[in-house]
């Protein structure tokens, strides 16, 4: 272990690999500071009907305490609508609400929120995987130095990444490329990471769907994905402390033969509080109230 940090401390500024590396080591290094944080999360998804209608929209709002491996998430509000036609707009205001009759929209919404910003997994509810933050996920990609720039007055190098190919990585595991099915999983994303070059944390990562949908499962079962792309911006709450800040994604759906969204999702991250490692946040409850 010891030599593996000398190796990071001493890794030339432009070497791709040393610089994802010492960021991915940074990010876990400051768990445990990030849990001392407590804060609010602000959740924006809609469903657009391809002539522009929207059909469905959501606005969620939480408190978030993070723990030892993910975070807790507790709902504050939520604020729907079921837009039926452009005349009859039903809201609500309950997770999971679907309308009378076939309302496959209300099952994409709560899908959609609950795997793109929920993720049980997660340390910050963002599923890593669409990212090349954690050091497990780090063998998957190709590096390339991108030069620096400058954000919010802070020099960040911009490390472009691509997927290696599994069978180029592990030429002794048999299939194609595929998830999370066994030790050497294989990552579908390109895109650019740009690192803070004095904490080495991450400052703004994009990905990109590196892929498109083979047309058998576009042929014989009706579906299809494009414009598969995510982007996510960090915020700096104290010295080596970073925070997602911003997160979101736009992509089109079309579903059996007949069912075609476009869908957007918009995360915002803000009022970091530092509390006690120790305390507990208590939420209001109906039972609490009556006490």
């Amino acid at each position: 272990m010891l030599a593996f940090l000398l190796v990071l401390l001493s890794a030339d500024s432009d070497d791709p690999n040393e610089i994802i590396s010492r960021m991915a080591a940074n990010v876990e290094a400051s768990l445990e500071a990030r849990r001392q944080y407590v804060y609010k999360q602000k959740v924006n998804a809609k469903l657009v009907r391809t002539n522009g209608q929207l059909a469905r929209v959501e606005r969620r709002e939480y408190t978030v305490t993070p723990k030892e491996k993910n975070t807790e998430k507790h709902l504050d509000s939520l604020a729907g609508e079921y837009h039926k036609s452009k005349k009859e707009i039903i809201p609500y205001d309950k997770k999971g609400f679907e309308a009378k009759g076939m309302d496959i929209d209300g099952g994409i919404m709560e899908d959609l929120i609950d795997d793109l910003v929920d993720d049980k997994k997660s340390r910050d509810g963002i599923p890593h995987n669409l990212f090349p933050i954690d050091r497990k996920d780090l063998a998957a990609y190709r590096y390339t130095y991108a030069g620096t720039i400058e954000v919010k007055g802070r020099k960040a190098h911009r490390i472009a990444y691509a997927p290696i190919p599994r069978k180029e990585r592990c030429p002794d595991k048999k299939g194609e490329d595929g998830g999370d099915n066994d030790d050497c999983p294989w990552r579908p994303w390109k895109g650019e990471v740009v690192v803070d070059a004095e904490e080495f944390q991450p400052v703004r990562i994009y990905s990109d769907l590196t892929f498109k949908m083979p047309w058998a499962v576009k042929a014989f079962l009706g579906t299809n994905i494009q414009q598969t792309g995510f982007a996510v911006s960090f915020t700096r709450v104290a010295p080596n402390v970073w925070f997602p800040a911003t997160y979101g994604t736009e992509f089109r759906v079309n579903l059996l033969f007949g069912y075609k969204r476009v869908i957007t999702m918009a995360l915002d991250s803000s009022d970091f509080r530092r509390t006690s490692a120790t305390s507990e946040i208590q939420f209001s409850t109906e039972e609490t109230a009556k006490r």
